[in-house]
């Protein structure tokens, strides 16, 4: 039997503590988002179809962001025990210089389309974070603007070389002037992908008004009054405009570029020289071989070459074979901290974040972008602690198992038959 009895008024009232509603509309939208994938949500009712799918889009069938991430869902941890991480340090070295986490803010073009606050959002959040933060050189806000928006923190530039090569030496000058202390020359771009969301979109630089995008916008009426009182949204870098992006790419990079360029670039740049795109373990040697203080395995976020290497599937084999001799990166695919913290036990020194930042950017500006960086700061430390390691040096191999679907078909000389 159980004993009932009526509940006191004084245990009613312990009960029904009601929150403080949240009147700050921005602020409640974001605390609502837990994870990545909340904030891309948000980000997809927030902004017009062409600007969202400039940002989510990928290369043709777009395989090779799926498989990028679903390679880092295809995780299996294996934690340590009886550790004491009561406290854990997630802070690192990477070329040269310190980062409060081990991921910074990947390079993206264009960044002001997603929302008016752009690349100065993005940079002001790094920051404050102690983040390392990345500007294109198809950025819509200026080398200078960007040091403007974090004159304390670590900024680095990325590089493509183009048919006029002097506005890239041009660039690279003003960087190094600026106090930029990494150059990220880019090498998986000597034409452009074949994005058929942005086709499909008639989108264009600079946005061409159409029935379409006008009647797509009319539910977005925040993003409209951005886009209509704000400066005019073209690149900070390049005056040549008109056209869809990959129109863009294709009359400015140069698909001539070879180790020349490499070397030239190299007696331009004072500070640290990193690789961007690379995807077979060759080039990663050769690579280390010419005196490059780091390489970025990345496929482009999937946005070049579509059906190319998983990044973070060719991470073990390169730490393995060059880690010691020049620091790794990874990039594509991470949508969640345990996936930095995947990256780090298989040998990467650092990870970057691309569509992540900009979904947090869409879904709230600056805010967002630091509510990005908070939710992958609590998924990091938290994996950390359930690891039991209690600083990033801690994680090794033995941490991770990469569980695979796709298995390379081994092919096999054919053999002789009876005449």
């Amino acid at each position: 039997m159980v004993d009932r009895q009526f509940p006191r008024p004084a245990e009613l009232l312990e009960l029904m503590q009601f929150k403080k509603p949240e009147l700050d509309l921005k602020k409640r939208r974001l605390e609502s988002a837990l994870t990545i994938e909340d904030l891309r949500r948000i980000a997809r009712r927030r902004t017009p179809k062409a600007a969202f799918d400039y940002t989510e889009g990928a290369a043709e069938g777009e395989l090779s962001l799926a498989r990028a991430r679903q390679a880092f869902q295809d995780v299996e941890f294996h934690p340590s025990i009886l550790k004491d991480v009561s406290t854990v340090d997630t802070s690192c070295q990477i070329w040269g210089g310190p980062s409060a986490l081990p991921f910074g803010i990947a390079p993206t073009g264009f960044t002001r389309l997603m929302q008016t606050e752009g690349e100065t959002a993005g940079a002001g959040a790094a920051g404050a974070a102690g983040i390392p933060f990345t500007l294109s050189t198809l950025g819509t806000t200026s080398i200078e603007g960007v040091k403007a928006a974090n004159p304390h923190g670590r900024n680095w530039f990325q590089l493509y070389v183009m048919r006029q090569k002097e506005i890239s030496y041009g660039l690279v000058e003003r960087a190094a002037a600026a106090g930029f202390d990494t150059l990220f020359f880019t090498v998986d771009t000597p034409v452009a992908g074949a994005r058929l969301r942005d086709k499909r979109n008639g989108f264009s630089i600079p946005p061409q008004l159409t029935l379409g995008t006008i009647l797509n916008a009319i539910p977005r009426p925040w993003w409209w009054y951005d886009f209509l009182t704000t400066p005019k949204l073209e690149f900070a870098s390049l005056s040549a405009t008109g056209g869809t992006v990959g129109d863009l790419l294709n009359a400015a990079m140069d698909p001539s570029i070879d180790y020349d360029d490499l070397a030239e670039i190299r007696a331009l740049w004072p500070g640290k020289l990193v690789i961007k795109g690379v995807q077979t373990l060759e080039d990663a040697k050769t690579l280390t071989d010419h005196g490059v203080d780091g390489i970025v395995l990345s496929n482009h976020g999937g946005r070049q070459l579509d059906r190319a290497p998983i990044p973070f599937h060719l991470l073990p084999t390169v730490a393995r074979e060059v880690g010691h001799h020049t620091e790794i990166a990874v990039d594509t695919g991470i949508m969640n901290g345990a996936d930095i913290i995947a990256a780090y036990a298989l040998g990467a020194k650092f990870t970057l974040i691309g569509r992540a930042y900009l979904y947090g950017l869409m879904a709230g500006g600056r805010e967002g972008v630091d509510r990005t960086i908070h939710i992958l700061t609590d998924q990091l430390v938290r994996t950390m602690k359930l690891l039991q390691v209690r600083t990033l040096d801690e994680l090794t191999p033995a941490h991770v198992t990469q569980l695979t679907r796709l298995h390379p078909l081994r092919h096999h000389a054919a053999e002789p038959t009876d005449a």
